[in-house]
């Protein structure tokens, strides 16, 4: 009896057992099956790699200065009694601007003028007698001095007439005004200062191992911050004939027009130097590009091979593609295009858009949705 219980117990066992392990296979058999469904083509837009023309160019930054700029100062001390410009307002090379009280030197030269009609009367008179010996030659050298000296009295006096107004050296347009009539002003006083904005110049600096990249006439284009989206053409001026001991850079001047006056001297600068003699060049766009720390690559579409080399297709004859990752040496970025120096050959197709859903070998489908675009707002990061 306690036999048959024995039994009866192990059958239950080895049943409960060999269920398990048909579900176990039943799960694995499943699993199996699953993996070996193709997976469905993902949906990815690409653009072709191109060879162009790539203008090469130097980066560097800079400051905006006037053509011509200067702050207006007084010479002489006294005080204002009449000003002749606003604030802002443009002016042209010889407009009076500001006069200062000259009283005391428009008598003072009166009597200066008085004394030379003198003096000349008395080197006339001399003149003619010296002739006839009436006088002596000591006597008319006596009277040509007291005429120098006479002249040269009145040539101060209307030097020190002309320090007490001051204006306008060339044409431009004047700053903030800093001083108002009845004011003392001292020597050395600013009252405005004076730019002219017609054209600037941009200073800025190279290393010494790109000078020999630069020239005269060399063109430039300038970006402010204040207007980021226009640029302004430039040519090179003047370059700096020596190397700065500090830090071994070379300054160098552009000038700019400004027709406009939009540009103002002050203005931080953006510029790129563009240099001579554009190269071909694989371009392919930026949003090709995923950037990661071990590297930057791209997903390029090439056609699936079988084992023996041939092309796999698809039900419908066509070439199978999948998207093959390459490592890819990169160069310089401008207007949505990077420059590719190694990985990238001209005429492939590169995945601009849908890499975040790729891996190496994935199978894709091109396909032309903008949509797209989306998906691929982030870099990927691996």
């Amino acid at each position: 009896m306690l036999r048959r219980r024995m039994l009866i117990m192990l059958g239950v066992v080895l049943l409960i057992v060999l269920a398990l392990a048909a579900y176990k296979a039943f799960s694995i058999y499943t699993m199996v099956q699953g993996f070996s469904v193709p997976r469905p083509a993902v949906s990815v837009a690409v653009a072709t790699a191109t060879e162009r023309p790539w203008q090469a160019r130097l980066p560097t930054v800079g400051t905006l200065k006037a053509l011509q700029g200067v702050d207006l100062s007084l010479e002489t001390d006294g005080t204002v009694i009449d000003l002749q410009f606003e604030s802002g307002q443009k002016v042209k090379a010889g407009q009076p601007l500001l006069r200062l009280d000259s009283a005391v030197e428009s008598a003072l030269l009166e009597t200066a003028l008085a004394d030379l009609g003198l003096a000349q009367l008395d080197y006339g008179r001399g003149s003619q007698l010296v002739g006839s010996q009436a006088i002596s030659k000591g006597e008319f050298d006596r009277l040509s001095a007291v005429l120098k000296k006479s002249k040269a009295t009145v040539n101060q006096l209307k030097a020190a007439l002309g320090k007490k107004s001051i204006i306008a050296p060339f044409s431009g347009t004047i700053g903030i005004r800093q001083v108002d009539v009845g004011d003392y002003m001292a020597s050395g006083t600013m009252i405005a200062t004076l730019q002219d904005l017609s054209s600037l110049y941009v200073d800025f600096f190279v290393p010494e191992q790109s000078v020999p990249k630069i020239a005269l006439g060399q063109p430039v284009q300038v970006i402010v911050a204040a207007y980021p989206t226009v640029e302004y053409p430039g040519t090179i001026s003047a370059i700096n004939p020596k190397v700065e001991n500090s830090t071994r850079n070379v300054q160098v001047r552009a000038t700019l027009a400004n027709p406009d006056g939009k540009l103002m001297p002050g203005m931080f600068a953006s510029l790129q130097v563009l240099l001579p003699d554009p190269q071909p060049r694989i371009v392919v766009p930026e949003s090709a590009i995923t950037y990661t720390l071990y590297g930057n690559s791209v997903y390029v579409a090439v056609p699936k091979k079988a084992e023996d080399g041939s092309l796999v297709k698809d039900d419908k004859g066509q070439p199978v593609l999948i998207a093959e990752r390459r490592f890819v040496e990169t160069g310089e970025r401008r207007d949505g295009q990077v420059m590719i120096t190694k990985g990238v050959q001209s005429g492939e197709k590169v995945v601009t858009a849908g890499q975040l859903k790729l891996d190496n070998g994935s199978r894709i489908a091109i396909s032309d949705d903008k949509t797209l675009a989306g998906q691929n707002s982030q870099p990927r990061a691996d």
